[in-house]
């Protein structure tokens, strides 16, 4: 795990690595298709695609829902913003020239096998996190830190289902 940026300004990101015992077009499924991902995910509920899309190009969008105990429950629309298909899909939320967050899968053949990395980045523009941040600026640094471990800890858990799946195939 690799964590960085300490206040929401700072663009936090996290990422998080596995290898997977299985070669990259089994992995690639997987992680290419964010109709499974709410399967995978304590926080993503649904999704659906936009605008007639079936699945990930480069500006196709999908509407997230999604659900925490302590924020309530909420829907967000991404926009796809890499997508070399075996490699890397990446989106972005809301804006993507100014996104609340961008969440990123990479995959790399590695030693007979599969590395797999998600990495997302909070801001720079404002997500439902601002609004604790803005009630209770003196503790924002404890908010993001917070927030980053329970990301790091879904993405952890993501990714072990996604290994899991890969190597059953």
């Amino acid at each position: 795990m690799e964590w960085t940026g300490a206040r929401y300004a700072d663009k936090p990101s996290v990422e998080v690595r596995t290898w997977i015992d299985a070669p990259p077009e089994r992995v690639w499924p997987l992680i290419s298709d964010v109709d499974r991902m709410p399967d995978m995910s304590d926080e993503l509920q649904a999704v659906e695609w936009l605008d007639g899309a079936e699945g990930p190009s480069v500006g196709a969008r999908f509407v997230g829902h999604s659900r925490h105990e302590a924020l309530g429950e909420w829907s967000t629309t991404s926009h796809v913003v890499e997508y070399e298909p075996g490699r890397v899909f990446a989106w972005a939320v809301e804006d993507p020239a100014n996104p609340s967050a961008v969440w990123r899968f990479r995959i790399e053949p590695r030693d007979g096998g599969t590395e797999l990395s998600q990495w997302m980045q909070m801001g720079p523009a404002r997500s439902g996190l601002s609004f604790a941040i803005d009630r209770m600026p003196e503790k924002e640094q404890k908010i993001v830190f917070v927030r980053m471990r329970e990301f790091e800890r879904n993405m952890t858990a993501t990714l072990g289902c996604i290994k899991k799946l890969a190597e059953e195939a």
